[in-house]
């Protein structure tokens, strides 16, 4: 990875440098001036910043902890793990370990300097960022997140572009997809499209109108998670969004266009910005991840993303993401928050008024329909984990079986509802498939668990 040119971050710390070799031994601690002191550890003269550590050592404190994380990840490999030792009375080494501690100890409050300190990195990285990340918008009680575990993810923002509007294709002349390529298949009021995972890992987002219902799909590779959004918010325009390059916990941050807000893209709200405090919540939509074999078999009007989408990518079979996707361990840190399942194993969650769970994705190994109840709606699941693929319906009384008989008649599955021959309907119900560290970090200690 390659980080951003330090000679704008170390205006204020240069200067610092040279008062940093002598005020050891004169200077009082408390008194320094932490600003210089945080900028001066950028520097590329080990012996300068091992000055400005042993100072920060002898200032002694917790204050300057989240600063230290930050600048052992942009600073000299292994120069900060002494002193995150020494103030922490913990034996963790490298960025990614320490920032796992951070997380653990939402206790600690930073020193007012660490937003100008981590904001002057980001906008020396994109000045762009500019847009999410004014002052404002970054003090504690502003975000609903902590700003200290919001990350970089690597990119400039738009740096993973999405796809607005694209072109689709019909099924008959989308050559370049193999039988078992997986897609995300999509289908609001008789409109029907899938969109190959392959070429949506190089995009992430898409912003379309589907069934004359705007929706946009947030997909997090890191996460693993395709959620489908509703964007129509009341009688204004509806919301655009895009990738910032911010992560926090090893899921995206989103934002919208018009307000440049950052959303969190698992839960679908605001985390910093104008809207911040607006209650919103973006609706789910259903959509599913299966073969294209077999998406294109149950829907075979279906359009389908055309491998043209304006941008120079390699939309290969199996190339995108693939040694992340082939590993059992995450890119970015994130805290394993339950001990049911592996980090990177797969769920499927369903999120409705009044409660909330999730299924391993080995529980459909083979094929298999699952009876069980969220909250106070009572469900029925059809999937198969050899495609990643899970339907989830509101199933009122009626218990199915496994070949979808209930009620004394068989049922059929639509990606709308299952319905009945005399055309009684159980509806669709929202959900996605994530990686259990995701689900289980944000919804663990709120949702049930599913256990055969």
């Amino acid at each position: 990875m390659i980080y951003p040119t330090r000679r704008a971050l170390l205006a204020g710390g240069a200067a610092f440098a040279a008062m940093a070799r002598g005020l050891r031994a004169q200077a009082n601690p408390e008194e320094l001036p932490v600003g210089p002191l945080l900028f001066s550890l950028l520097e590329r003269d080990p012996q300068v910043v091992l000055g400005s550590l042993n100072l920060i050592a002898e200032r002694g404190g917790t204050d300057l902890i989240s600063a230290l994380i930050l600048a052992s990840r942009f600073g000299i490999r292994g120069a900060f793990d002494p002193t995150l030792q020494f103030l922490t009375g913990e034996s963790r080494m490298g960025w990614f370990d320490w920032m796992l501690w951070q997380e653990d100890n939402p206790q600690i409050a930073s020193h007012p300097e660490y937003i100008r300190f981590k904001r002057a990195i980001f906008l020396q990285i994109d000045p762009n960022f500019d847009l999410f990340l004014k002052p404002e918008y970054l003090e504690p009680d502003a975000m609903k997140i902590r700003f200290e575990e919001v990350t970089w993810g690597g990119v400039r923002k738009d740096g993973i572009p999405a796809l607005n509007g694209p072109r689709l294709i019909p099924a008959a002349e989308a050559e370049y997809l193999r039988d078992d390529d997986l897609v995300f298949g999509v289908s609001i009021n008789g409109d029907v499209r899938a969109y190959p995972l392959r070429i949506m890992g190089w995009h992430e987002m898409f912003n379309e109108v589907i069934g004359g219902v705007p929706v946009a799909l947030a997909y997090c590779t890191l996460c693993g998670a395709g959620i489908l959004f509703e964007t129509q918010l009341g009688s204004d325009d509806p919301l655009m969004f895009g990738s910032s390059g911010f992560l926090y916990r090893s899921n995206k941050l989103m934002f919208d266009r018009k307000t440049h807000s950052l959303w969190n893209q698992f839960t679908g709200k605001p985390v910093s910005g104008p809207l911040v405090d607006s209650g919103i919540a973006l609706k789910q939509r259903p959509v599913v991840i299966t073969d294209w074999a077999s998406w294109r078999a149950a829907n075979p009007g279906t359009q389908v993303l055309a491998v043209e989408t304006g941008f120079l990518r390699d939309y290969g079979s199996g190339v995108v993401y693939q040694e992340y996707f082939a590993s059992p361990d995450l890119m970015f840190p994130a805290r394993l928050k339950g001990d049911d399942l592996a980090q990177k194993d797969y769920v499927f969650g369903v999120r409705l008024a009044g409660g909330a769970k999730a299924w391993p994705l080995a529980a459909f190994e083979g094929g298999r329909v699952i009876n069980d109840q969220v909250g106070f709606h009572n469900l029925v699941l059809i999937g198969d984990a050899a495609g990643r693929t899970v339907r989830a319906y509101d199933r009122g009384d009626l218990e199915f079986s496994a070949d979808l008989t209930a009620g004394g008649v068989t049922w059929e599955a639509t990606e709308g509802a299952l319905v009945a021959p005399d055309g009684r309907r159980a509806p669709r119900v929202a959900g996605h498939v994530a990686y259990w560290f995701a689900w289980a970090g944000y919804l663990g200690e709120e949702a049930a668990f599913y256990r055969p």
